[in-house]
């Protein structure tokens, strides 16, 4: 017998993509039960921010508790008949996940292993996984494609998400769970991480100090604007897909020194370039082929960059971020 609650659980529901994506599924009358840690990896006020306005709804509620704690993920279903899971909640950051490999493991394997317990304990009928597109490693052969071996992660936490994916396909193989893993590429807007480049580029410029650019500049991404992403996580979770791997990416790599002149137009102010090492556990590039996303999503990208950075510039302005 089908489950015909609209509940969905979403993890790491006030990070950056986790809280638009929130927001999409309760404007369209979705109940969602959001789990976050608020990990201190980056100042937990601004998630606090981040789903202010979602506490406001009574199809919102939010556990603050890490996905390996099972006494969480038990409250998370509390009877209520889910549907389905968005997992999101991951500790992110290749930088970091040099410095701190076995927590990445434990937070990323272990925690997307006992949550893909508890969907198959109380018989969800979708899960969807949040990867990146740095299970790709250092590719060479561009676009990035979905059947490419990914065997070769450059970083402890590329590691975790090409685990977290075998482990997505185990469930799905032991126990006919419908499951659509979707690799994200460099995702950027509204609430980035303030860690990640465009966020502290802008920062940057609006205080007059220079830019910091790893290399020559060459070094190019496939920069995703939220709004886009959010789109194809939505349709994936609605898609009848039993098991799927898709690229959700702009197609449209753009290199590094670019990218830094685009954040100064959008600011209004030139860069002063501060040029540094190539950072260890960095790709050279992503460049994602989306054609999957197209026949099996009806997903395409419909952001460019420059319409993505305004955006982000003047959201940044008007909330204050940067205060």
């Amino acid at each position: 017998m089908k489950n015909t609650s609209r509940t969905v659980i979403v993890t790491g529901a006030a990070g950056f993509i986790g809280s638009h994506l929130s927001e999409a599924l309760v404007a369209r009358g979705e109940r969602v039960v959001g789990i976050d840690s608020f990990d201190p990896y980056y100042d937990p006020a601004i998630k606090r921010r981040n789903v202010a306005g979602l506490l406001e709804s009574d199809l919102f509620a939010l556990i603050e508790g890490d996905v390996r704690d099972a006494d969480a993920l038990e409250q998370a279903f509390g009877g209520s008949g889910v549907r389905g899971i968005i997992h999101l909640a991951a500790r992110a950051g290749v930088r970091p996940s040099i410095e701190e490999p076995v927590e990445y493991v434990s937070a990323n394997v272990t925690g997307t292993a006992m949550l893909l317990e508890a969907a198959v304990e109380h018989g969800v009928e979708r899960f969807v996984f949040g990867s990146s597109s740095s299970v790709y490693g250092a590719a060479n052969e561009v676009p990035f494609s979905e059947d490419q071996r990914i065997d070769r992660p450059i970083s402890p936490y590329a590691a975790t998400k090409v685990a977290g994916e075998a482990l997505c396909y185990t469930y799905h193989h032991l126990y006919a769970l419908p499951m659509v893993v979707l690799r994200f590429f460099t995702v950027y807007g509204p609430r980035q991480r303030p860690d990640l480049a465009i966020s502290k580029f802008v920062r940057l410029l609006q205080a007059g100090e220079p830019i910091p650019q790893y290399g020559d500049g060459s070094s190019s991404r496939d920069y995703t604007y939220i709004a886009d992403i959010v789109r194809g996580v939505v349709a994936a979770y609605d898609s009848d897909l039993d098991f799927e791997i898709i690229n959700l990416g702009s197609s449209a790599p753009i290199r590094l020194d670019e990218m830094i002149a685009a954040v100064g137009e959008a600011v209004g102010s030139e860069p002063v370039v501060n040029v540094l090492d190539n950072q260890p556990g960095d790709v050279p590039r992503t460049y994602a082929s989306v054609e999957k996303a197209g026949e099996l999503l009806g997903w395409e990208p419909e952001w460019t960059l420059a319409e993505g950075l305004r955006e982000f510039v003047r959201w940044y302005r008007e909330t204050g971020a940067g205060a």
